[in-house]
């Protein structure tokens, strides 16, 4: 079964966005890249193990990909706040197989010296309204032993949406940490971090 990979947190700026988490979780954020094939840059924080924390921007200094950008970037404004999840699995086209069209089609990656793969809706936006999660397969070493720790973790995830009795049963996970709540689209994440528990949204 797919197991939590890391969560994703929208900006316009990656840099205003980066200082914006640093601010909220009281942490520095460490290295990340390029993805030139969507013209999108990150950086990243340590959830431990092989979870972690993203923060993603339309890179400025990148030529248009040519296809939408994941996560819906393109049509991203205001704020920087989370906005999309990923699963891990062992086998992506078994996965994108079991959760429908709807999840993108396996796209081969890379960042660095690190591969993967990828479901990437071809309009860029996952369905339920783009809260249902992306699907990844390592290919290689995973980044998040990489980052240094810095004593944050996932406390619990919320997944909010007017179908979320029907996302749950199709994503049938095994992680109490993440809960489906009937309501308005959103994402919320309550993370602990060595100052205490912090709200993310």
């Amino acid at each position: 079964m797919p197991e939590f990979d890391h969560l994703a947190v929208s900006c316009t700026d990656l840099a205003a966005g980066a200082e914006a988490m640093e601010r909220l979780l009281g942490v520095p954020m460490a290295g990340g890249g390029r993805h030139a094939a969507f013209g999108t840059n990150n950086r990243l924080l340590s959830l431990g193990g092989n979870e972690y924390l993203e923060v993603i921007a339309i890179d400025p200094e990148a030529p248009p990909p040519g296809r939408p950008r994941w996560f819906g970037l393109d049509a991203f404004a205001g704020a920087p706040r989370l906005t999309n999840w990923v699963l891990r699995c062992d086998d992506l086209e078994a996965e994108l197989a079991r959760l429908g069209p709807g999840a993108g089609v396996a796209m081969d990656l890379e960042r660095g010296a690190y591969r993967w793969r990828m479901g990437v809706p071809e309009g860029g936006a996952l369905p339920f309204d783009n809260l249902q999660p992306a699907a990844i397969e390592w290919r290689g070493p995973h980044p998040g032993p990489a980052l240094p720790d810095r004593g944050c973790r996932l406390a619990r995830l919320t997944v909010g949406h007017p179908r979320a009795p029907e996302l749950a049963a199709l994503l049938a996970l095994d992680d109490p940490r993440i809960r489906f709540e009937t309501g308005a689209p959103g994402l919320a994440a309550v993370i602990a971090t060595p100052g205490g528990e912090v709200k993310l949204a």
